[in-house]
C-alpha cells in the first residue's frame, strides 16, 4: 500500500530513497502516529459540514450521522475511506488501553489491540466510506469490548 503522506515524513527525515511503511514505523512509530492522525482530507470535508475531529469515541457518532456526499465523487472515496480508517484507528489507540499501531507484511497499517487481535482499519474506514456500514462508532465499540 503506497501512502503519499510518507513522502513529506520522509524528506523531513532526510530519506530520499523509496521506502516502505513498516520500516518507516519501525525507525519512528511515534512519527508515523503523527501522521495517520492528520487526515487531512476527512478532517476538511467534515469542517465544511461544521463537524469537529478531536480524536474522541464520540467524534466517531458524528462521523456516522453525516450525509455521505463524498460518494458523489469516485476518486474521491477511496482517500476519504483511507482517513476514516485512519482516523478510526487513531481513537482507538488514544483511547483504549493496550491499543497500538502495527504494519502487517507488505505495509498495511493495522491497530494490535491488548487482547492480540488486530484490526484492519483502512479497510473498516473503505467500508464504512462506501456503504455506511458498519458504522465507525460500532468498530470502535468492538474494539474497546476486546
Amino acid at each position: 500500500m503506497r501512502i503519499p503522506f510518507l513522502d513529506a515524513w520522509r524528506r523531513r527525515h532526510g530519506e530520499e530513497r523509496e521506502d516502505s511503511l513498516a520500516s518507516a514505523f519501525a525507525r519512528d512509530p511515534d512519527g508515523v502516529a503523527e501522521l495517520f492522525a492528520e487526515c487531512e482530507l476527512l478532517r476538511a470535508r467534515v469542517a465544511q459540514a461544521g463537524v469537529e475531529l478531536d480524536d474522541s469515541p464520540r467524534s466517531l457518532e458524528r462521523l456516522d450521522q453525516l450525509p455521505p456526499r463524498w460518494r458523489d465523487d469516485p476518486e474521491e472515496l477511496p482517500w476519504i475511506g483511507n482517513d476514516a480508517g485512519l482516523y478510526l484507528g487513531t481513537v482507538i489507540v488514544r483511547t483504549v488501553p493496550g491499543a497500538a499501531w502495527g504494519v502487517w507484511p507488505g505495509g498495511r497499517p493495522v491497530v494490535r489491540l491488548a487482547s492480540g487481535r488486530e484490526i484492519d482499519v483502512v479497510d473498516a474506514g473503505l467500508d464504512w466510506a462506501m456503504t455506511g456500514s458498519p458504522e465507525l462508532s460500532q468498530r470502535y465499540a468492538e474494539a474497546a469490548e476486546s
